[in-house]
């Protein structure tokens, strides 16, 4: 295989407002877990410098967590809030630049999946829409009205910091079952206010944090949002089971000022309804006109699921159904995740051709930051 046989399309240039990228690849965002006490430091700025070096065109970061108690779900898990960890993230921009690439930080609050027994020595209880874990349990009381308030201002405070010391967009962690994510879904989002309702009520938190985050970085910033239909207790949950429903649910979080969606699927090639072949991107491509990345199981032949249900790794695979859905403009960029994760230079080797190359992954990948 070479990139000017099957992959060329991937290494177009793509603008959008101020952002400008070298190339369709985008790293997607995954949880190391390998700064200390929420601190990224120099193994953490290399790790994605490397990744910069070899073609892809925009890094997002793995979760960083706003200031707030009960943001995050583990020690290790990076900070975007206090002097030392924002320190170690303009050390990575730096290198990242450096390197040529362009990066933005995923904004991240974990809400009722935090685990207690992780943090034995704060006592930050979990919070969401309705106090409701994925499986329905009552894990703390609903978050009241201004506390909500104040979970807004820190994503707008996280989104100003990462603007302020050079990153190049700032992406806004919707999807998985997480903090925004369980005021979409009906089963832990209960409420019978304006943050409570049908689906267009339940996106009444996003938008006000997508409002605040775009009020805090000025017109021009890059805002990516992450939103994913599945979550970690259902593969198959729909937060909108019909292209009607999908397009009430974008039409709020698009005016609010998203520039790019960022469609969450376990394999990229699954069409998302009935009697199309288009897939979660495709379709929010469609109905918003705005740019998408698609992302799941790209380059490698099986899920990352089944890496946590059968320690599975993944062998890699051919490229030519995902560049073809790329050119007739499907979407727009392309997020690689564990194919990544596993080998830094995996989208230098897709360019020239080296497929065979490529290295397998493995669960001993998680392990490093290679």
């Amino acid at each position: 295989m070479s990139a000017s046989q099957t992959a060329t399309s991937l290494f177009e240039p793509f603008a959008q407002g101020k952002l400008k990228l070298d190339s369709r690849i985008v790293m997607a965002p995954m949880t190391r877990g390998f700064s200390p006490n929420g601190v990224p430091g120099p193994n953490v700025a290399g790790y994605y410098r490397r990744r910069a070096e070899n073609n892809v065109g925009l890094i997002i970061t793995e979760g960083t967590v706003i200031n707030h108690p009960a943001a995050a779900a583990d020690r290790d898990v990076p900070h975007f809030y206090g002097e030392a960890a924002l320190e170690g993230w303009a050390r990575v921009v730096r290198e990242v630049h450096e390197a040529g690439g362009k990066i933005a930080p995923q904004i991240w609050h974990v809400g009722t999946a935090r685990q207690r027994d992780k943090f034995p020595e704060s006592d930050a209880a979990p919070i969401g829409p309705s106090g409701l874990g994925l499986t329905g349990e009552q894990v703390s009381e609903p978050l009241t009205k201004e506390e909500i308030r104040g979970l807004v201002a820190g994503y707008a405070q996280a989104a100003a910091d990462a603007k302020r010391i050079g990153f190049d967009g700032v992406e806004i962690h919707g999807a998985h079952g997480y903090l925004i994510d369980q005021f979409f879904w009906e089963n832990t989002n209960k409420r019978d206010d304006e943050y409570g309702g049908d689906l267009v009520g339940r996106t009444r938190f996003a938008v006000e944090v997508i409002e605040a985050v775009r009020a805090a970085v000025g017109p021009d910033f890059p805002i990516i949002f992450r939103f994913s239909q599945w979550k970690p207790v259902d593969y198959n949950a729909k937060l909108a089971p019909t292209p009607e429903a999908l397009e009430r649910f974008l039409a709020p979080l698009s005016a609010a000022g998203v520039d790019i969606f960022h469609c969450s699927t376990r394999r990229f090639w699954e069409p998302e309804f009935e009697g199309s072949d288009l897939n979660l991107a495709g379709w929010t491509k469609k109905l918003t006109g705005k740019p998408t990345i698609t992302v799941g199981s790209v380059g490698l032949d099986s899920e990352f699921t089944s890496l946590f249900a059968e320690g599975k790794g993944a062998d890699n695979v051919g490229l030519d159904a995902l560049v073809e859905r790329l050119e007739r403009g499907e979407f727009d960029l392309v997020a690689v995740g564990r194919a990544l994760l596993n080998d830094p230079s995996w989208a230098s080797k897709i360019r020239e051709g080296r497929a065979e190359e490529l290295r397998a992954f493995t669960r001993e990948a998680l392990g490093s930051l290679s």
